[in-house]
């Protein structure tokens, strides 16, 4: 399934420069093809904080600082978190009450930390290591087309 899907995210932006077009299809992409997902979207890092990008799904947090919550501690950490239980999660910040888990994956552009592609689902456990090998080479496509 990643294949397929990592191959429409690189059809869709092909010849896009464009950051915020990019991201909005991809979390669209993400939200309409993934099962048992309520929220996908991007935070994009602005000074010490991570602010609420394109997105699919509830509202959400608009600002997340550096280091708090799964998204601030795939920001500093560098790596992907992948939290089969939010409740779990040593400070996991409650956008939507009605999320289980989470996978979190840093973006990086031009060598410097753009932000993070942040996905929850309402079901526990959601998230294998086959979906975070997935999502990962679908974060890399997007590096690829990031300008930082």
């Amino acid at each position: 399934m990643y294949d397929i899907l990592n191959e429409q995210l690189k059809a869709i932006t092909n010849d896009v420069d464009d950051n915020i077009s990019n991201l909005a299809n991809a979390a669209a992409l993400i939200y309409n093809s993934l099962e048992n997902i309520n929220w996908a979207g991007f935070y994009i890092l602005k000074g010490d904080t991570l602010y609420v990008g394109p997105f699919m799904g509830k509202p959400a947090c608009v600002k997340i600082a550096l280091g708090r919550g799964v998204c601030g501690t795939a920001a500093v950490s560098g790596e992907t978190q992948l939290v089969p239980d939010v409740h779990e999660f040593p400070g996991h910040i409650a956008c939507d009450p009605n999320s289980r888990s989470e996978i979190v994956i840093p973006l990086f552009a031009g060598g410097s930390l753009y932000g993070v592609l942040d996905i929850d689902s309402p079901v526990t456990c959601r998230f294998s290591a086959e979906d975070k090998a997935g999502l990962e080479a679908f974060a890399h496509i997007l590096e690829g087309v990031l300008r930082p």
